[in-house]
């Protein structure tokens, strides 16, 4: 990480009120943007959804949760958890 003195990149009027606070000491600044959520960007989270989704399809169309497992190499668990997944859970995953 590369540090910057702060009078060389904000205005002086600032950097006298940000004195008050902090004088001497290292300060970090977050971005602005907000932190996207896990997989945003990799499009692993799309890619878990839909085959999630595929996976509650064919539960409901009456595959079992053994064969299930077998054609998405999952344990009979993780099957589970998918298919009985409340509907009104929209976290994602």
């Amino acid at each position: 990480m590369r540090y910057r003195n702060a009078r060389d990149i904000i205005p002086d009027h600032l950097l006298e009120e940000l004195q008050k606070y902090v004088s001497g000491e290292t300060v970090y600044i977050p971005r602005s943007q907000e932190k996207k959520r896990w997989g945003a960007v990799s499009g692993a989270r799309t890619y878990y959804q839909e085959r999630n989704e595929r996976i509650r399809d064919k539960f409901h169309n009456g595959d079992s949760i053994d064969s299930l497992a077998d054609e998405f190499k999952l344990s009979t668990d993780s099957i589970r958890k998918i298919v009985y997944k409340r509907c009104d859970d929209h976290s994602g995953v």
